[in-house]
Parts: C-alpha cells; structure tokens; sequence
C-alpha cells in the first residue's frame, strides 16, 4: 500500500496547517486540557480520512485478454443495455461503478488496449447517480481499442463531491491491463460500454475492486 502522487503534497500542507493550528492553540491556552485534546483528537481523525482517500494498493496486474476488469474500486449501480451517442454511436452493455468517499479513487484499464479517442468535458456537478450525470456532469471519455480490434468506452464522470478528475493517457496511448489512467478525488462514478453480446460477470450492488474484480467477458 502506497499513497498516490494526486495526495501527497495535499496531506503534506495539511499536516502543516494542523501542527501550526495544535501548537498555536497549545501556546495560547496551555491550561485547557480538555479543548487541546479534543482538538487533537479531530485533526488525527481528520488528516486519517484524508489520508485513506489516497491510498494506493499494490497488487501484480492481470493479463487475460477476452477478460474486462472493474476500473474503479466501488459498487456496480448499473448495468443495462443503452444508446452510447459520444463516439461509437452505437447499442452498448453499460455497466456503472459508484466510487463511495472511502474507496480506492484510482482508475485503472480494465484491458489491454491502445487509445483510439480520448476527450475531456467540463461540466456540471450533480449527484452521481442522477440520470444526466453521465451527460452533463464533468467528465473524460476515453475508448480502448484492443489488438483483435474490439473497442471499450471508459467514462470517468465527476459528482457532487469530486470536482477533480485527473489522467494520464491521451490519443494513441498504451495501456496494459489493470494499469493507472486517472483518479477522481473523492470519489464518483466510473461507466464501462461493452459491445452487445459481452458476458457480464457482474452483479447489481456487487462490491469491486480496481484491476481485480471480473466484470465481464468479450466474445472470442
């Protein structure tokens, strides 16, 4: 377990700025026991939640080639056959995955694959479950096209909550399976378009994680 590179000059500042506020209260008010601990107390519990939203886990990559692994740690809200109007225009297998404050925010490849298209939208910020989220909220998309030529849109999508999405790919780069292309900070949703006629491994409300969790097969 590591700690990504989007938090550590955050929880650098922050362990800064609650040292200076401990020790400013602690020189002020030497004699209030009470408010000291308490105050202690929260900023331990606070710089620990943030601290867990940027933990990094490692693991050794999959490699199977018809396999789809989850992008994102989180719960599978959705999965339905829908219209994919952006790039493949196109009846797609849409499978969702709800990223909670208190996953893993990284995204990873959920195969192999070279990036035919990759577009980044600002946007708004609605709840991520909202019908229009995956339409209007901010948002990258980003459609992997793997070496027996099956391509797989991946959306990255910003809630109420997470205003900061990041990634590393663009047009023309290469991914291996289960490898880093973005984060979202505090959470969202991450959307999967499969072709029709995928095998979905998944499971409305079953629990994922990024890289390791199976959520669907490709034919052939």
């Amino acid at each position: 377990m590591t700690i990504h590179k989007e938090g550590r000059s955050l929880l650098i500042w922050l362990m800064i700025i609650l040292v200076g506020l401990n020790g400013t209260l602690y020189y002020l008010i030497p004699e209030s026991d009470l408010i000291l601990q308490i105050v202690l107390a929260v900023s331990i519990i606070f710089y620990l939640l943030i601290l867990q939203f940027f933990r990094n886990p490692s693991f050794e990559l999959p490699n199977e080639e018809n396999v789809v692994y989850a992008p994102a740690d989180g719960k599978v809200v959705v999965i339905e056959e829908t219209e994919e109007t952006e790039y493949l225009k196109e009846r797609r297998i849409q499978v969702s995955i709800f990223m909670s404050p208190i996953n893993v925010h990284v995204n990873r490849s959920p195969l192999k694959g070279i990036v035919e298209y990759f577009k980044y939208h600002p946007g708004k910020y609605l709840v991520a479950w909202h019908p229009k989220s995956s339409t209007e909220n901010e948002r990258t998309t980003m459609v992997l096209k793997t070496d027996s030529g099956v391509k797989v849109l991946v959306r990255q999508i910003a809630g109420a909550l997470a205003r900061r999405i990041k990634w590393y790919v663009d047009k023309g780069s290469e991914l291996d399976q289960g490898a880093e292309f973005g984060f979202i900070k505090f959470g969202s949703r991450v959307d999967v378009f499969l072709p029709l006629g995928t095998e979905v491994l998944a499971e409305m409300d079953q629990v994922t994680k990024g890289g390791r969790t199976p959520i669907a097969r490709l034919k052939g």
